[in-house]
């Protein structure tokens, strides 16, 4: 029991916590990061002592803590300086200064760019300084157009920008077209192949009305359909200035063909444009609206190629068309004008001031078409260079013809082109009345009742002079079974025809005598006997004639 009194030692407490649970706050004044020894003498509390400072007077931070005068002296940050105005007022009062970019485009192009941090176009940027942008077929993005727009918006280089080949969402067609109501320097805009479609063209042309320098638009291979087409003519009617407009390829048909006319009776100033591989089949709408660019006093080019066109009423309106004081090139290539539509609208070529260029290649147009179109050009007031007529075959006397028109004062540059000539060539081949008479004699030889053909049909020319019905000569040859089948006898009578009457054909037998001898000289006909000599009358022995007769002949025997 001593030893372990004396290794119990006497233990001091510094402090005994009360037990609290871990939820229990202590107050501010007992936490021990407050109480920190502050090594070397505090001038403001020195201050305070002496009555010469307030902690509240001045403070910025003190009129906003709730707290007493001898807290705020002992909290850790109370030793530092105060905080100035880190620049709140100035942000919430003060606007963002505005970044005015150069005219050009390019710094707010590439600022774009990064912003929707997409990679910019260096073709694109580089081209904004010259007068052409060409990234057709480039593969630009929808969110990339934006940028494109924007810095085109007041561009004063730029004067054609061309995008075909990229496919353009509605997004990008909006775009562009808010871009054409600010730019008043751009004037060609190609869309070629973008496939923007109705709602596109919606988009786009919404502000052609308030642009006044776009004067080209070409939008082929769009698919707008009629509903795209309506949407082109009502802004032309609120009041697009554009001119040159090329809409191939984009399946207008009827009610494109409706909208157009209605709308160029009101204003109808288009110099150039391209109706091709469209759809324009019925017929009542499509004059419509060929009537309304005939009443046109600025129309310069024209093609309706690739329409199904044809037809003496259509005829008739394109022929009206020729009368255009304006008109240079009228493009009719790849549609169905023929003999009496070519006549009707061939008829006005006098009258066309200015026509310079007539397509009317692949046409279904016969060598006698062909050959009075060319004869048009031997008059002088016909001011056509150049005639298109490839596809379309010719006669030997075009070319005749063609080379008397190039020797012309007025024609000398004159260029005509055209198809196949006919008739230009010699049979290299065998002889077809070579090869069915040769025919018939074997055929004749070979039977059981062998009959030499060849002196067979000599026998029979002198027996029929005249051509004879192949109905007749088939039942003449069965009547003497001659082995020809009716085949034959119709390849005969296509050989060596006779005049046709309505009814039946006929065959000219001296052709076939006059051939058989060239080909066999030896086969000829017996010669034919003499006729016989009439026996003579005798007269009538007068009464008791015949005795003395008797009497004289007894007495000379």
């Amino acid at each position: 029991m001593e030893e372990e009194s004396e290794t119990n030692e006497n233990v001091d407490f510094i402090f005994v916590a009360d037990e609290q649970e871990s939820s229990v706050e202590q107050p501010p004044e007992e936490w021990s990061s407050v109480e920190i020894e502050i090594k070397g003498e505090n001038k403001k509390k020195a201050l305070y002592n002496e009555g010469l400072y307030s902690p509240g007077s001045g403070e910025l931070c003190a009129k906003y803590i709730t707290v007493s005068n001898s807290s705020v002296l002992r909290h850790l940050y109370y030793n530092y300086p105060p905080v100035t105005d880190p620049g709140i007022n100035e942000a919430l009062q003060k606007a963002k200064p505005e970044v005015i970019y150069p005219d050009d485009g390019q710094a707010l192009y590439l600022h774009l760019c990064k912003e929707i941090n997409i990679c910019p176009v260096r073709l694109f940027h580089k081209s904004l300084l010259t007068p052409e942008i060409n990234l057709s077929f480039y593969g630009v993005e929808d969110k990339g157009v934006r940028p494109m727009a924007m810095a085109l918006q007041f561009n004063k280089n730029v004067r054609r920008f061309n995008i075909s080949g990229n496919f353009l969402s509605n997004d990008a067609c909006y775009h562009l077209g808010h871009m054409l109501s600010y730019n008043c320097t751009l004037n060609e805009l190609i869309l070629d192949g973008c496939r923007i479609g109705a709602s596109g063209m919606l988009r786009l042309g919404r502000n052609l009305p308030i642009n006044r320098s776009l004067m080209f638009l070409s939008l082929e291979s769009n698919y707008l359909g009629d509903l795209g087409g309506t949407h082109f003519a009502q802004q032309i009617f609120d009041g697009a200035t554009v001119n040159r407009v090329n809409f191939a390829k984009n399946q207008l048909g009827r009610l494109t063909a409706s909208a157009l006319a209605e709308v160029l009776e009101w204003t109808n100033k288009l110099t150039h444009l391209n109706l091709s591989w469209n759809c324009f089949y019925h017929v009542p709408s499509t004059v419509k609206m060929l009537e309304q660019l005939a009443s046109s006093t600025c129309l310069e080019e024209l093609s309706l190629a690739f329409n199904s066109l044809g037809g003496d009423r259509v005829a008739n309106v394109i022929k009206k068309l020729l009368l255009v004081p304006t008109l240079t090139l009228l493009d009719l290539s790849h549609n169905n004008f023929q003999n009496e539509a070519i006549d009707t609208i061939t008829s006005n070529l006098l009258s066309a001031k200015k026509l310079t260029t007539f397509n009317l290649s692949f046409n279904p147009l016969t060598t006698h078409d062909a050959f009075n179109v060319l004869q048009k050009m031997l008059k002088p007031k016909v001011k056509i260079n150049q005639l298109l007529l490839d596809n379309v075959c010719v006669s030997k006397s075009f070319v005749e013809l063609l080379a008397r028109v190039k020797r012309r004062k007025n024609r000398k540059n004159f260029v005509c082109t055209f198809g196949t000539v006919l008739q230009n060539w010699t049979i290299a081949g065998p002889d077809a009345r070579d090869l069915i008479l040769k025919r018939a004699q074997y055929l004749g030889m070979s039977k059981k009742t062998k009959v030499d053909t060849a002196m067979y049909f000599l026998s029979l020319a002198k027996e029929y002079p005249k051509p004879i019905p192949t109905k007749e000569f088939q039942d003449r040859l069965d009547a003497d079974h001659v082995a020809l089948d009716e085949d034959l006898v119709a390849g005969l009578a296509e050989i060596f025809p006779g005049p046709r009457t309505p009814k039946s054909r006929t065959i000219n037998l001296n052709l076939i005598v006059e051939y058989v001898l060239r080909l066999w000289p030896d086969k000829k006909l017996p010669p034919t006997p003499p006729p016989e000599p009439e026996p003579e009358i005798e007269e009538a022995p007068p009464p008791g004639g015949e005795k003395e007769k008797k009497g004289k002949g007894k007495g000379k025997k």
